[in-house]
């Protein structure tokens, strides 16, 4: 059993340049908070082996995701959910006046940088460099 309290600060950047704190991890998946600020736009990815549900909590922004069936955009605002199965290519952004704010469950656990492929999205990005999630 794990109980953790809320990170007072993020842990890093994930690969697409979302801050990121590390809330819990398992044998089967892991979670974390991830914060977009308002303007930034992140690297487009794919994911190897991870599939993610997210579940926006505040603020607003934009995530285009693309597989063998098509692409969409899809508009992020507080109390959406999405998911990313395995294989999807996607980018996202922050396009309002606050910060987006979204809890991302990843299935398997997360394996380490090395899952993200870095792709051409519809937007150029202006996010950070990620750092290397363990």
């Amino acid at each position: 059993m794990q109980t953790r309290p809320f990170p007072p600060a993020p842990h890093g950047r994930s690969p697409a340049g979302a801050e990121v704190r590390l809330l819990v991890d398992g044998m089967t998946g892991g979670m974390i908070h991830s914060t977009v600020p308002p303007g930034q736009v992140n690297r487009a990815t794919v994911h190897a082996t991870v599939s993610e549900f997210w579940f926006v909590l505040s603020g607003e922004g934009q995530i285009w995701r693309r597989d063998d069936g098509g692409e969409e955009t899809t508009v992020l605002t507080t109390g959406v959910s999405i998911d990313i199965p395995v294989g999807t290519a996607f980018q996202y952004r922050c396009n309002g006046a606050a910060p987006l704010e979204f809890i991302c469950i990843s299935m398997p656990p997360w394996p380490g940088s090395h899952e993200a492929t870095i792709i051409a999205g519809p937007w150029e990005p202006n996010a950070p460099e990620g750092w290397p999630p363990a």
